[in-house]
């Protein structure tokens, strides 16, 4: 994870410097429950890849017992246009995810912080935990979502994998008040937290909601804090707790203080003062994704792991 965290900082500051060729993803909704497809490429010269990332979501899959996200990752020879690897993108996607959350964390966060609170107890949720550990010395972890059963064997299991207190509380308030960085890793197409429960200075790293009629967080919380995002091209068209505010009239598109990749370039400034509260607003990009699988492609290839295979 570490390794993983410092890949995606240069992945991140590649992009805000335009040396990575990326367009918005292309979203397609499949069938009458309009499940999610989305293909994302890119090219970025340093380190030099190239490939996509074919995603689908489809929330009906956790009755058939299969996991909602489901990730294919291409990656191809930048030089030559040939097939180099074929990866399971489902594992990367939520590693790079927190990777890059922590990022935000070590970038945005107060030096201080030691109080993590997570709303959602999926995947992300552990992954989250597991990466921001690497950059803040957390001490106390609290951890909501809807299905109390759930959530507490989530927080027993994510105690035992990373060795930090992690407890299941009654309600989102109760874990959001006074937490120095609040992650939102859920399903929900609503708000899950208020903004009175966030307090000064917390920094929120806002992961679900990535269609612009979804949002996780208040238009109030949004407005009163220091907005970042990873892509500002994909976050005025594709993430609600964007799109949403704006249309609603609270601010305009210059509300989004900057990207993160532009904070880790120092292009941009990050927190201001010990009180403000900073949100980073994720939404994934295809250069993650690739920077990512070249790494694993990488380390597998020198333990001598994966299957080779030519057509």
């Amino acid at each position: 994870m570490p390794d993983l965290i410092q890949a995606m900082a240069s992945a991140l500051s590649e992009h805000s410097a335009g040396r990575v060729s990326q367009p918005v993803r292309t979203v397609i909704e499949v069938g009458p429950d309009r499940a999610y497809f989305g293909v994302m490429p890119a090219v970025i010269d340093a380190p030099a890849a190239m490939g996509a990332k074919l995603v689908t979501v489809y929330e009906g899959n956790l009755a058939r017992g299969l996991t909602s996200h489901l990730a294919t990752i291409l990656l191809l020879d930048p030089s030559t246009g040939a097939l180099v690897a074929l990866l399971d993108g489902r594992y990367i996607t939520e590693a790079r995810t927190a990777a890059v959350s922590a990022v935000s964390v070590d970038t945005l966060a107060r030096p201080d912080a030691t109080r993590l609170a997570v709303i959602g107890s999926g995947v992300q949720a552990g992954s989250h935990i597991d990466a921001i550990r690497h950059v803040r010395p957390i001490d106390d972890v609290r951890v909501w979502s809807p299905n109390t059963g759930r959530c507490e064997a989530f927080a027993q299991a994510a105690s035992r994998e990373t060795g930090l207190p992690v407890h299941a509380v009654a309600d989102a308030s109760h874990a959001v008040r006074d937490a120095d960085i609040v992650v939102l890793v859920t399903a929900s197409s609503t708000s899950v937290i208020r903004d009175e429960d966030v307090a000064p200075g917390a920094h929120i790293c806002a992961i679900g909601a990535c269609r612009p009629a979804q949002r996780e967080m208040p238009t109030a919380l949004v407005a009163r804090s220091r907005l970042f995002v990873d892509s500002r091209a994909a976050a005025l068209v594709e993430a609600g707790d964007i799109v949403l505010p704006i249309a609603e009239g609270a601010f305009g598109p210059d509300h989004i203080a900057g990207e993160l990749g532009a904070v880790v370039l120092q292009q941009c400034s990050g927190r201001r003062s010990a009180d403000e509260v900073t949100i980073f607003k994720s939404l994934g990009m295809a250069v993650e994704d690739l920077v990512a699988a070249r790494l694993a492609v990488e380390r597998a290839d020198s333990a001598g792991l994966g299957t080779r295979f030519s057509f």
